[in-house]
């Protein structure tokens, strides 16, 4: 069951919300819509741009309807920063078998679907890591000791957290519980290259064209400029690189700014390649055909290539995620609701911040490492990849070669203490910071979840061991009072691996039902039979990651024919030019 907000009638949500009712204003046009819109067109709000999130387990607020979580009891959960410097390892544990890429393109798919509407107005919780006197009551900073091993020692005695807007503030007056906001479209869409709704798209495309808009430099196209770096990055001379893209999380990383960089030039490199093959398009049409085809080939890499990683083939199959029919799956659903999961956003789908590296690598053509930076160097600002000619070819090269870090209970160091320190030694904590906003949505405990997959609880700490890691309930049990103050997100991080996959099992339950929610619910999922022709569907399956980064790189030459995977010897290294890629003639 679904507990979706019911605050409200939904035509005051919306208006609130910016989104109008658009019952009888859908169109029979067989584009999907920038924010979302209409994609169910019996319920043409669900899945767009600024709706609530919806729930698989209902809220559990201090006071039932907006405070963050407390224990049983009612006394404070444990401190964030504690549970992370004492709870979670400090490591640096490479993946024996995955890819950089592999995380990476994970945080592709969360920005995809999700971002959590912040505040409306400027709020400082902590200045240079000290608590303000005048905070206000969005403030939900997590408190530093004065033994702690990082922070104390520079001073630091707090990490600024502040509370996300939700429905109780759009409507204060007539709430029973708070839903918070999902800003961008639910649907695997690349709405982070092509914006969540017309206006923003409008910013971002080339007039007349059908292109995207590019700047050549270095023999290389790259995206446009922003047209306000200060507010968009974080720039030590005013000629560094900061970009304009669908998304404003862009300029990130530099990986992530490299990902969104390869499919803007995959959509233009489609564009002009069905100009050439139908040139009586129009500028709208050839826009349109690159975006749904530049889709349709991102769907089916998430689906078919890098799915799989964490859920098991044989799981997604058996649960009807992904088909082994040659033709079109038509298992759209028009009761399933796409939107996103608010226990998926903010607890499950963060499990990829344990395989974050620090320490980002260059290769050579040979895979000869050649040198590496500090990640944090280089937060919101990736002017790295414009440093010489070769450098984006270096670090992708890197983003492929390089091992992600292990999905376990340790953290980088440049995530755990200096996570976006930028020329200093002031940072955050992301572990922290994710149990801390877990509490803010009202999540309810692990326990709550593990009733929600399998009908039954934990009544006692040793029934957990059924789930969690040897020696997990021995640690947890130390912090927490009751098996029911449990954090999911805590949880989560401590289960057991199911084998062959990268999740545990409640874990998996939860991505599931998201995934199953992004491709049922999706009337334009690519295999749905809706705008493919078999054939063409054919030549979607032949897209790989590996391909569309090739094609991003004119300097890289070979690659392994499953990017997420290290290169090994029965993924070798190949040439570029021999991976498959779709026949444009049969669009």
């Amino acid at each position: 069951m679904e507990f979706r907000q019911k605050c409200y009638g939904v035509f005051i949500l919306l208006v609130s919300l910016g989104i109008h009712d658009a019952v009888g204003q859908c169109t029979s046009s067989p584009y999907r819509s920038f924010d979302g819109t209409c994609n169910n067109l019996l319920n043409p709000s669900w899945g767009a741009a600024n709706t609530p999130f919806v729930r698989i387990v209902p809220a559990k607020y201090a006071d039932g309807k907006s405070r963050p979580s407390i224990a049983k009891d009612g006394s404070e959960l444990p401190n964030a920063r504690l549970l992370s410097v004492e709870v979670f390892q400090e490591a640096v544990q490479n993946s024996p078998d995955f890819s950089l890429a592999n995380m990476q393109f994970g945080q592709v798919i969360a920005h995809d679907m999700a971002l959590t509407r912040g505040v409306l107005d400027a709020v400082t919780c902590c200045s240079n890591g000290r608590l303000q006197p005048n905070r206000g009551a969005r403030c939900f900073a997590i408190p530093v000791s004065a033994d702690d091993p990082v922070f104390s020692v520079r001073g630091i005695d707090c990490l600024n957290a502040i509370r996300t807007w939700n429905t109780c503030d759009a409507n204060p007056n007539n709430c029973t519980r708070a839903e918070q906001i999902n800003v961008v479209t639910s649907f695997l869409d690349l709405s982070i290259v092509y914006g969540n709704s017309v206006e923003e798209s409008n910013q971002i495309r080339e007039p007349n064209t059908g292109l995207l808009k590019s700047e050549q430099r270095l023999g290389q196209e790259w995206p446009p400029r922003h047209p306000t770096p200060s507010a968009a990055c974080t720039l030590r001379r005013p000629d560094e690189a900061c970009y304009l893209t669908g998304d404003g999380r862009a300029n990130q990383s530099p990986h992530l700014a490299m990902l969104q960089t390869a499919f803007i030039r995959e959509h233009n490199r489609i564009a002009r390649s069905l100009l050439t093959l139908k040139p009586t398009l129009t500028s709208e049409q050839l826009f349109q055909e690159a975006r749904r085809i530049n889709i349709a080939q991102y769907q089916h890499i998430v689906f078919y290539e890098w799915l799989p990683n964490f859920l098991g083939r044989s799981f997604m199959i058996e649960k009807q995620l992904l088909y082994q029919s040659a033709g079109p799956t038509n298992d759209y659903g028009a009761t399933i609701d796409p939107s996103v999961i608010n226990s998926h956003t903010t607890a499950a789908f963060r499990f990829f911040h344990s395989s974050i590296q620090g320490s980002l690598k260059f290769y050579e053509e040979s895979r000869l490492s050649l040198s590496k930076i500090d990640i944090n160097d280089h937060t919101n600002n990736p002017t790295i990849l414009e440093q010489t000619a070769d450098r984006y070819a270096h670090l992708l090269r890197g983003l492929t070669s390089q091992p992600m870090g292990l999905h376990d209970t340790s953290l980088d160091p440049a995530t755990k203490h200096f996570l976006f320190r930028f020329n200093d030694m002031f940072g955050t904590d992301l572990k922290a910071l994710d149990i801390q906003r877990a509490r803010d949505h009202g999540l309810a405990s692990y326990n709550e979840f593990v009733f929600l997959c399998f009908n039954q609880r934990a009544a006692t700490w040793a029934d957990y061991n059924q789930l969690l890691m040897p020696g997990a309930v021995d640690i947890l049990s130390t912090y927490y009072n009751s098996v029911d103050d449990l954090d999911l997100s805590v949880g989560l991080a401590f289960e057991k691996k199911i084998d062959g996959t990268q999740t545990g099992m409640v874990m998996r339950c939860i991505l599931a039902d998201q995934f199953r929610r992004t491709r049922k619910g999706d009337r334009f999922f690519y295999e749905n039979g809706l705008r493919f022709t078999a054939v063409q569907l054919t030549e979607i399956r032949k897209a790989n990651m590996a391909k569309i980064l090739c094609d991003s790189s004119p300097n890289v030459a070979q690659m392994q024919s499953a990017a997420f995977v290290l290169p090994s010897s029965v993924n070798p290294l190949v040439s570029c030019s021999s991976l498959p890629t779709p026949n444009l003639r049969e669009f």
